[in-house]
């Protein structure tokens, strides 16, 4: 239960036992097609969609490579370990981040942004982190973040890679010019892939500037595209895992999965609550697929960690940067239902109880079967 690679359904490991083929070959086409129309499914897209060989961070590097060049400067806020890496990549490649600073376990607002947009000049881009994994909190507004792009003429590019198909992030009525998704979070596939979407506008961008990266350049991505390729060697039994999760995807609907995120998001809140268990971020800015929870007083991090995976099965992730020692993480997304959502506040209540702290198990159970049963 930690934020990825998550729990993998045996349908799509068994996809990866498919004999070898060639990246060249016609049956790779049919793979490469495939994949490219599930894709902009989940994306909603009408789009150009490529899928990547590297994770998810990797898709972050080929969208900023491809668009910002030294001197452009890009409005981001920055309220956790990821966003300080989009901001990280953005110097990397010359690029001016004109940083928005929010509390971590906050996320920025719309009118935070326009603010931002107000205030600068000869802003190229606003990059924003949807769902910040490190600290459970997800930017909301983000449709509104997409028309002051449009009305600016900005680029928007948005990392979804923790939230997409967890959450609404519908790309082209949205105005979303490049999203970043990765295959090992609620697509419930193993990672290795990074899915990436591109505009038109975001095109207009790319080709005015060749620079960047040789590995990751999209220009390259699209001529490969034509053919139903990619420039360079795919992991090829990573794609037919992600070919068979975009069709579990398919079958289940995108509104159904992302219904099912919610429902289990607020499972484990409202047993939360009920145990008296503190929550990271505020209501309005927790996330259906990071649930980040403040280690109570008196208990060691790593202790409760180890004790929940060694006695009760379930393992969590711990807290990054500055929040290391502070919260737990719980990663509801991908294979995540009842079954999973109980599991996990069993393990929590129990463990807490084996290290001397009270909690009300009982009541989150119960809020855990209301949640559930209200919702079926």
């Amino acid at each position: 239960m930690i934020p990825g690679p998550t729990n993998v359904p045996a349908r799509i490991i068994n996809a990866m036992q498919k004999p070898m083929i060639s990246h060249r070959s016609a049956e790779y086409h049919e793979l490469h097609r495939s994949i490219t129309e599930g894709a902009r499914y989940a994306f909603q897209t009408k789009g150009d969609i490529f899928a990547l060989t590297c994770s998810g961070t990797g898709g972050v590097e080929c969208a900023v490579s491809n668009v910002i060049s030294p001197g452009d400067r890009v409005i981001i806020p920055v309220n956790g370990v990821f966003s300080q890496r989009f901001e990280e990549n953005i110097e990397r490649f010359g690029g001016v981040p004109v940083e928005v600073p929010i509390e971590w376990g906050k996320a920025a607002t719309p009118d935070q942004i326009k603010e931002a947009v107000k205030q600068e000049k000869n802003v190229k881009a606003i990059a924003v982190v949807y769902n910040e994994t490190s600290t459970g909190a997800t930017m909301r507004g983000l449709d509104e973040v997409g028309r002051i792009a449009e009305e600016r003429g900005l680029l928007f590019m948005v990392d979804a890679i923790s939230i997409l198909c967890g959450d609404y992030l519908p790309v082209d009525s949205w105005k979303v010019d490049i999203c970043i998704a990765g295959s090992q979070k609620c697509l419930a596939c193993p990672p290795g892939v990074a899915l990436i979407s591109v505009s038109g506008k975001a095109w207009e961008a790319i080709g005015k500037d060749r620079r960047g990266s040789y590995y990751f350049d999209l220009l390259k991505a699209r001529e490969s595209h034509a053919k139903d390729e990619t420039p360079f060697t795919p992991s090829i039994p990573v794609f037919y895992a992600l070919d068979e999760a975009l069709k579990m995807l398919r079958e289940e609907g995108l509104e159904n999965r992302i219904k099912r995120h919610k429902v289990c998001a607020e499972a484990f809140y409202n047993a939360l609550q009920e145990m008296e268990l503190q929550v990271l971020p505020d209501k309005q800015f927790r996330s259906n697929t990071v649930i980040a929870i403040n280690i109570p007083r008196g208990i060691e991090d790593k202790a409760w960690r180890d004790l929940m995976r060694e006695k009760y099965g379930v393992m969590v992730a711990g807290g990054m940067g500055k929040l290391k020692g502070s919260i737990i993480r719980i990663g509801s997304m991908g294979v995540v239902s009842r079954v999973e959502v109980t599991a996990t506040i069993k393990a929590l209540g129990k463990s807490l109880t084996d290290l001397g702290q009270k909690v009300n198990l009982k009541a989150g159970l119960a809020a855990v079967e209301k949640v559930f049963t209200s919702s079926s």
